[in-house]
């Protein structure tokens, strides 16, 4: 199991440096194989994303890769959702937060084909 849990973070670190949000497969790797409850596994998702995050900005800046203009104002509104959409989602039923996550992941997929298509044609 324990092999399991480091392969499912590796995948999702992956992803995560990569810009492509991790969580949108750890979360669904803790779910379906290690039948973590929807609440914790999303808080994993979060806790995990915080050294990625630092790893992945260091990189951006170091490659000049990140506009300084505005990002007090993203971080500010950042911090302020984040800290609102943790407090829903703690008085969200498990259940019910399981569906909305894997509506946001059918809406993303079809979001992500249209623009494929496009991007083709």
């Amino acid at each position: 199991m324990e092999f399991g849990l480091i392969v499912a973070g590796l995948l999702g670190g992956v992803l995560g440096g990569m810009g492509m949000g991790g969580g949108t497969l750890t979360i669904p790797l803790l779910r379906i194989f290690f039948d973590v409850d929807q609440h914790i596994a999303q808080a994993a998702n979060l806790i995990s994303f915080i050294p990625m995050a630092a790893v992945t900005l260091v990189i951006h800046f170091k490659n000049r890769l990140v506009e300084k203009k505005g990002v007090l104002t993203i971080i500010l509104a950042g911090l302020l959702s984040c800290a609102l959409g943790a407090y829903l989602a703690s008085l969200t039923p498990s259940d019910v937060l399981k569906k909305v996550f894997g509506g946001f992941l059918l809406l993303l997929s079809v979001v992500q084909f249209v623009s494929a298509l496009r991007a083709k044609n």
